[in-house]
């Protein structure tokens, strides 16, 4: 059966590329298999839906084909024997012909349509894919910052360096697959004999196995450990976002090691907020100050700056400084936004009310 990937994401069909990203992030977040409760299975579905519509092309073909578009040699099979409909196998098994595992048929198809007669099933093996989350200050998100982690994950040998190889132990020939790295085999189907070609499992295709195995990852050139990882955090980002490395998750020998995705969450502000590329504060004034205007000093991200109030600003006015704000690229930044708050005063002395009332004489 056919997955479907928006269902898979909880997405609707219609969804924009944002939408498909936060709905994998959160269900990355969910399922991660290193996590209390997590599910591997569907994790794996979310970053296999994920890495089909978040490709335009991809995702294009998706919704013309279904999730087997991949899979397709021109002849329009589709995994579950669809296009085989009303076909008549029974033939095959009359005049004393062979029995055939029909239940295998998926896999047949596979090879057949996948690799064509006498072609090759080499999959690169990958590593998996693996998440954490950091927190970093509101300052460190506006202006971006380097940060360095602990991981314990499976990495490649540092003694050996991936080759399983015990140093200065010379590599031989594989015997299982006489060094040419795969195995080829014939299987006997429905449409005759068909071979293939697939990874050598003793020396996983390389056509070579050490002498001596390295002592410290025992032959496998990967171990579990941990390590420290750069992370390159972008101004401007937003809390709740994901960075995506590139080849920082789990190693698997002699293949691709998967990716790392980090969750970036950013700490509140006792005094700035964000919205959008501008940075937002209150400031609060005196009566006194905000009918007479002054000169008032703000601490901004960047340092201390002075602020002109001018005369006669009214209650929740904002007063905007360009280029204060979150930086956009390398020479634009958006601006602080400072929402003015006037403070009436409760009480009133005796001088102070009859100014107030000198004032309210003349109309103010």
């Amino acid at each position: 059966m056919s997955k479907d990937y928006y269902e898979v994401l909880g997405v609707p069909k219609t969804a924009s590329k944002d939408e498909i990203k936060k709905a994998f992030y959160k269900l990355a977040q969910k399922y991660h298999p290193d996590k209390k409760g997590g599910n591997e299975t569907k994790f794996k579905q979310a970053n296999e839906a994920y890495q089909t519509l978040s490709d335009d092309d991809k995702r294009a073909k998706y919704d013309q084909f279904g999730s087997q578009y991949a899979n397709m040699g021109g002849g329009g099979y589709q995994q579950g024997g669809q296009g085989f409909e009303g076909f008549d196998f029974s033939g095959f098994q009359q005049n004393g012909g062979a029995d055939f595992d029909f239940g295998n048929l998926n896999d047949i198809f596979s090879d057949f349509f996948g690799g064509g007669m006498g072609g090759e099933r080499t999959q690169a093996r990958r590593g998996r894919d693996i998440s954490t989350e950091i927190q970093i200050s509101f300052s460190d998100a506006v202006f971006g910052v380097t940060r360095k982690i602990l991981i314990t994950k499976t990495s490649t040998c540092e003694t050996c360096h991936g080759s399983g190889a015990k140093p200065g132990s010379k590599m031989e020939t594989c015997k299982h697959c006489n060094g040419q790295g795969k195995i080829r085999e014939a299987k006997r189907t429905i449409f005759g004999n068909i071979s293939s070609t697939k990874i050598c499992e003793v020396c996983l295709g390389t056509g070579a196995v050490p002498h001596e195995k390295c002592e410290t990852c025992k032959g496998k050139g990967v171990f579990r450990r941990e390590e420290e990882i750069s992370v390159v955090i972008p101004a401007g980002i937003r809390d709740g976002e994901m960075i995506r490395m590139t080849g920082m998750g789990e190693a698997v020998s002699h293949g691709t090691a998967g990716d790392l995705y980090i969750k970036i969450n950013v700490a509140m502000h006792p005094v700035f907020k964000r919205e959008g590329n501008d940075l937002v504060m209150n400031l609060n004034l005196k009566l006194s100050d905000a009918l007479l205007g002054t000169k008032y000093p703000i601490q901004t991200l960047d340092g201390e700056i002075e602020v002109t109030i001018p005369e006669g600003v009214t209650i929740n006015e904002i007063l905007r400084v360009r280029g204060k704000g979150v930086p956009m690229s390398k020479n634009k930044r958006g601006d602080l936004l400072i929402k003015l708050n006037i403070k009436l005063p409760s009480k009133l002395s005796k001088q102070a009310r009859a100014t107030i009332e000198e004032l309210k004489k003349e109309g103010i």
